[in-house]
């Protein structure tokens, strides 16, 4: 089924204009050769110092270039802001005027201002009615460029040229991916509390371009992006038994995987998007079965008188975490991708639940409850080096960053007014809310689009 007339968070990219990109992001090799720099973020320890990056809007051809130019460069300091690593400079106290895209800055007048990094670019417009996007980031003590890039695409996606400038100066001044160039998908929620009207949306990871994917007529239930592509699970609950949807964000194609009794959960996908795996219950006590969804056949992974849910792949695809309560309160299990024997690797206080793997494989995040509140956590796979990252009256359902840095969640406040969405990175330090529309829950965070 496509939904012509639901309203598209951005225009879908056809496999012609994303190619478009990639080749226009290969025409960097043609600025100047990139030299080794002395400024490196360093993100390892626990305490990150913000490094201290100006960003003086990008030029522009003519004075409707100069506006979307001055946009980009806001978005993109606003990614890098937002990720709790980098502080952008108050403008007012540059010295230097950047007038020419192509000169080298003067790079004292910002060595002054402390300014460790340095971004300048330009937009122009192409006469194919593209926008063409040049950047490039500077190294301000070494005075060296570090890269030098350019995109082209038309002009309804500029919001994605930002992300991805943002994303590449990440990459480069911290040595890992970024993740700015992605999206979320949550459950939209209006209404009064006890006649709460869901549907499912989707939005760019800093809230905008919000779009929804169904109408609000049946319930909505816990979204699941595919980590290999842009696909969704999520539940619904129409006539009877609740429906598993397949939904496919560029075509807008919807697909029945099954009606399951006994689910409470979407399923996940398996790392290649070939199998999901999921919960169903089977009177007081629920199993995990993998799914495939070619064929359909479904192959079950556990079978015990204990409630086994919330299953999700490890990134290689070879293991499982799940909760289940078959030590006597939710904990968290791990065991091979084909069941077998599990292992338990949540010992702490209270209750563990929705363990949700790491995209790097070296964590598990999870909702714990313990001393009435709900917390939400990481920890190594072995159960080890646990952290709470944050807690309050009702916190759950952990969704990672794709570069496995930043942990997406939901608060619902004491009252229970609506969830709100919030950011936390691994170190605890940084929590943001997330501007939605309305209240908002059970996030789901895409792989890179790019």
């Amino acid at each position: 089924m496509i939904d012509d007339d639901l309203p598209v968070w951005w225009p879908p990219l056809t496999r012609r204009r994303m190619l478009a990109l990639g080749a226009a992001g290969a025409l960097g090799a043609a600025w100047p050769r990139t030299a080794v720099a002395a400024v490196k973020l360093e993100i390892t320890g626990g305490n990150v110092e913000p490094l201290p990056i100006a960003l003086p809007d990008f030029l522009g051809g003519t004075p409707a270039d100069t506006e979307v130019a001055r946009n980009i460069t806001q978005i993109i300091a606003a990614d890098l802001k937002r990720s709790g690593l980098f502080a952008p400079i108050d403008p007012a106290a540059y010295i230097e005027k950047i007038v020419n895209g192509d000169a080298v800055p003067r790079f004292q007048d910002w060595r002054v201002i402390n300014a460790q990094a340095l971004v300048t670019g330009r937009i122009t417009r192409q006469p194919d009615g593209r926008l063409k996007a040049e950047f490039r980031l500077w190294d301000v003590f070494a005075g060296q460029q570090l890269i030098g890039q350019q995109y082209a695409a038309t002009p309804d996606i500029w919001r994605r040229i930002a992300h991805m400038i943002a994303d590449s100066v990440y990459e480069r001044l911290t040595g890992e991916k970024g993740y700015f160039d992605t999206r979320v998908v949550f459950v939209d929620e209006t209404g009064p509390k006890e006649r709460r009207i869901k549907r499912l949306a989707i939005m760019d990871q800093d809230g905008a371009n919000v779009g929804y994917i169904t109408r609000g007529e049946d319930l909505v239930l816990t979204p699941r992006f595919s980590t290999s592509d842009q696909s969704i699970t999520y539940m619904s609950y129409g006539q009877g038994d609740p429906r598993v949807y397949l939904y496919n964000t560029q075509t807008k194609l919807k697909e029945v995987v099954g009606n399951f009794p006994g689910m409470s959960f979407s399923p996940r996908f398996s790392p290649n998007g070939d199998l999901v795996i999921m919960s169903l219950q089977q009177g007081g006590n629920a199993n995990l079965f993998a799914m495939d969804l070619r064929s359909k056949s479904t192959t079950r992974l556990t079978d015990t008188a204990a409630i086994d849910t919330s299953p999700c792949y490890s990134p290689d695809g070879g293991r499982i975490c799940f909760e289940s309560d078959r030590g006597g309160r939710p904990q968290i299990y791990i065991m091979g991708a084909n069941g077998g024997a599990a292992q338990r690797v949540s010992f702490g206080e209270g209750s563990y639940s929705t363990p949700v793997w790491s995209p790097r494989g070296d964590a598990i995040a999870f909702t714990k409850q313990y001393q009435g509140r709900f917390a939400i956590g990481i920890m190594g796979i072995d159960g080890r080096n646990e952290r709470i990252l944050t807690e309050g009256f009702h916190n759950e359902g952990p969704t990672w960053a794709p570069n496995g840095r930043v942990v997406m969640f939901f608060r619902d406040p004491s009252g229970g007014a609506g969830p709100s969405l919030f950011t936390v990175d691994i170190t605890g330090r940084n929590e943001q809310r997330v501007p939605t529309p309305s209240y908002a829950s059970d996030p789901a965070w895409s792989p890179l689009l790019s």
